[in-house]
C-alpha cells in the first residue's frame, strides 16, 4: 500500500488547510474546507485532483469551501451526522465508528463532540495519523461551545486511547497562546516547560507548530491530564470531567 502525503498550508487568519494524496489512486481529499479558493490553488500546485472532502465540523471556517470545491471539482463529501444540517453538499454521514476511504486507505470516524455536538476526528491507524479538527490542540483543547463537559473530557479520552505515536492535525496555530495558558495551569511540568521553549522558538522562525505527537500532548496537555491526580489537587474535581471544565473556564477567561 502506498504512502499518503499530507500537504498542509496556512488559510484564513490562523487556519490551517490539509490535502491528504494517495499516490497509487491519485485520490485527494481537503481536510475540512476554510478557504475554497485555497485549496484548489494549493491542489493545482502539487498536481493533484480532489476527490473528496472530509468535514470534521460545521463551523464555516471548517466547511465554508465546500461549495466551491465541489462545484469546480465534483468531489464526494462526507460529514458528522450530527452537524449536518449546517454543513452544504454533503454525500454521506458518518459517526462514530465508521470508516471514510482514501484508496485503499481507511479512515476511522471518532467522537470528538464538546466543541459542537457533531464534531468528529479521522483516524488513519496504517498511516499513524490523525486529524482532529478544534477537538485537540498543541497544548489546548477547542471551546465548548455546544457540547458538555462529561461529553468532552470523554471525546479528549477517546484521543487518549490512540497509540501513542499517532502524529496529529489539528486546525490552528494557537500554541504560542496555549502554552502560555498551560505553563499557568501546571507549571511545574518540565517537559512542558521545554516543549514552550521549543514552541517560543519555532514562530520565533515562523515555522508551524503542526502536526505534533500523542505521546508528547499526554505528558504536557493540561486539558488531557485532567484524570491526574497533581492536576485535581490544583484545579479541583473530584472526576476527570469536572477538572477539565475547571481549566476549560480558566482558559476561557485567561
Amino acid at each position: 500500500m502506498s504512502t499518503l502525503e499530507v500537504h498542509q498550508f496556512p488559510c484564513l487568519s490562523d487556519n490551517y488547510g490539509f490535502l491528504l494524496h494517495d499516490p497509487e489512486s491519485g485520490e485527494t481529499t481537503c481536510i475540512d474546507t476554510p478557504d475554497g479558493d485555497e485549496y484548489l490553488k494549493q491542489a493545482e500546485a502539487k498536481g493533484w485532483r480532489i476527490t473528496q472532502i472530509w468535514n470534521t465540523h460545521w463551523h464555516p471556517d471548517h466547511a465554508g469551501g465546500n461549495e466551491a470545491i465541489k462545484q469546480a471539482t465534483g468531489c464526494t463529501i462526507t460529514a458528522p451526522l450530527l452537524d449536518a444540517e449546517k454543513i452544504a453538499g454533503i454525500d454521506r454521514t458518518v459517526r462514530d465508528g465508521d470508516f471514510v476511504k482514501l484508496g485503499e486507505h481507511s479512515a476511522w470516524v471518532i467522537d470528538v463532540s464538546g466543541h459542537t455536538i457533531g464534531h468528529i476526528a479521522y483516524h488513519l491507524p496504517d498511516s499513524s495519523m490523525a486529524f482532529v479538527g478544534d477537538s485537540l490542540f498543541a497544548l489546548g483543547c477547542g471551546r465548548m461551545f455546544e457540547g458538555t463537559a462529561p461529553q468532552f473530557w470523554d471525546s479528549l479520552s477517546r484521543i487518549k486511547r490512540l497509540p501513542s505515536e499517532t502524529t496529529l492535525y489539528c486546525a490552528h496555530e494557537y500554541t504560542s497562546a496555549n502554552a502560555k495558558f498551560a505553563l499557568h495551569a501546571d507549571p511545574e511540568n518540565e517537559a512542558l516547560v521545554g516543549y514552550a521553549r521549543e514552541i517560543d522558538a519555532k514562530r520565533a522562525k515562523g515555522k508551524p507548530t503542526v502536526p505534533f505527537t500523542l505521546d508528547r500532548e499526554l505528558a504536557t496537555n493540561p486539558f488531557l491530564r485532567a484524570d491526574d491526580p497533581a492536576m485535581q489537587a490544583r484545579w479541583g474535581g473530584e472526576h476527570p470531567h469536572e477538572t477539565f471544565a475547571a481549566l476549560r473556564e480558566a482558559k476561557d477567561n485567561f
